[in-house]
């Protein structure tokens, strides 16, 4: 006697489909995590089988959502899932929120003011407002850059969980084998209390910048302000007035991103 097997359409949920609320929890895993997730770990943490989330990996993999590192044994986000956050952030109001008090902030200065957001573990330009001033610096708005180095990075970094400083530290040592990692971590515990952090030439560009984050409504970092310059004007210019035009700009951008 024969048995014929009946299949149905995915369990639903009340957010979609079963199989579709599993993908998303897996993203969303990689997205809440500060380092590289393994099929174990995400399993356990979402209580599935490790089938289930090695089949879901490969999927992602395939579609260059996630990337497994050297070794195959974790797995970071891929080049597709920065991707939508940079469209994410376009398509949100930052950019058009941020650009009057931008402007009005490189009005103030006479220099090149920037707007940098968080895309996953990394910073990236959002907007900028040039300088009038005939020597100035203009940065290229896409590219991505490390959290560790510049003051737009460690504006943002400062605010970030212990785990991901520590990844930031540990590749910035690899650059600096003579960093002098005491100072470093007391470098961001005062950009935390003084709410600006400030870089002379640290890239070797010949630029001095001076950067303050701005937040959600929950307090996260979502990116930070800057204002930049060729570091020999800063030498003669009271960093302290500086400092203050650029955290009243964050702060009024974290105000006015408010519900």
């Amino acid at each position: 006697m024969q048995t014929q097997k009946i299949t149905g359409s995915p369990r639903e949920t009340a957010g979609g489909t079963e199989s579709a609320d599993r993908v998303a929890d897996v993203l969303l895993a990689f997205a809440r995590s500060d380092e590289p997730l393994g099929v174990s770990r995400i399993a356990r943490s979402l209580s599935l089988s490790k089938a289930v989330v090695h089949r879901i990996l490969q999927s992602l993999v395939s579609r260059s959502l996630v990337q497994p590192l050297p070794g195959g044994s974790a797995y970071v986000l891929g080049p597709a899932a920065a991707s939508l956050a940079t469209r994410a952030w376009s398509q949100l109001d930052v950019r058009s929120t941020a650009a009057p008090i931008l402007r009005r902030l490189r009005d103030e200065t006479q220099e090149t003011t920037t707007l940098s957001v968080l895309v996953g573990n990394q910073r990236m330009y959002l907007d900028q407002f040039e300088s009038p001033q005939e020597i100035k610096m203009v940065v290229e708005i896409g590219p991505r850059f490390p959290l560790h180095s510049g003051a737009s990075s460690r504006a943002i970094l400062a605010h970030l969980p212990g785990s991901l400083v520590e990844h930031e530290i540990s590749q910035l040592v690899v650059r600096k084998p003579d960093l002098d990692i005491a100072d470093y971590r007391a470098e961001l515990e005062a950009t935390r209390e003084r709410g600006y952090t400030v870089s002379l030439n640290e890239r070797n560009t010949g630029a001095a910048s001076i950067a303050a984050p701005f937040f959600d409504a929950a307090g996260n970092v979502l990116g930070s302000v800057s204002v930049s310059g060729p570091v020999f004007r800063y030498a003669d210019r009271p960093d302290e007035q500086l400092a203050r035009l650029v955290v009243g700009a964050a702060r009024e951008i974290t105000v006015k991103l408010r519900p």
